[in-house]
């Protein structure tokens, strides 16, 4: 049985976010770092930095410790859609719209991890990873 890196990344986030803590580290996979990329450029996050200790390569995440009182866009609620059991897959004519497009829905997609506006630009389809709001 494996690990759900994807739904670990999500969660550390949301709930460093939720008790403003400063940084989360997560375990370095390609799937987690072209995430944590996206949410990066959509504004959720404000850092994606690499970090080794020993043999093994993190993730260093930086929340925003004051986002609240900025009033700057940040995660409240996150939503792993597609699980390894249970595998969701959309064409770009039936991506969903989160919140009527305030938030994003990340796939993956033969051209690799995209939002849900650059799937839907690009025409095409893919497996559901999950839903940011």
């Amino acid at each position: 049985m494996g690990n759900d890196t994807i739904a670990n990344l999500i969660t550390s986030i949301r709930n460093a976010d939720m008790v403003e803590k400063g940084t989360v580290r997560v375990t370095a996979t390609n799937i987690t770092k072209n995430i944590g990329r996206i949410l990066l450029r959509e504004g959720f996050i404000e850092d994606v930095r690499e970090h080794q200790e020993g043999q093994k390569i993190f993730f260093l995440i930086s929340t925003s410790k004051y986002r609240r009182r900025k009033k700057r866009t940040y995660m409240t609620t996150s939503k792993r859609t597609s699980k390894p059991g249970l595998r969701i897959y959309s064409n770009y004519r039936e991506i969903p719209k989160v919140l009527g497009g305030m938030g994003i829905v990340i796939l993956s997609t033969s051209q690799g991890i995209l939002t849900d506006r650059e799937a839907r630009q690009k025409k095409i389809g893919g497996e559901i990873l999950c839903y940011v709001w």
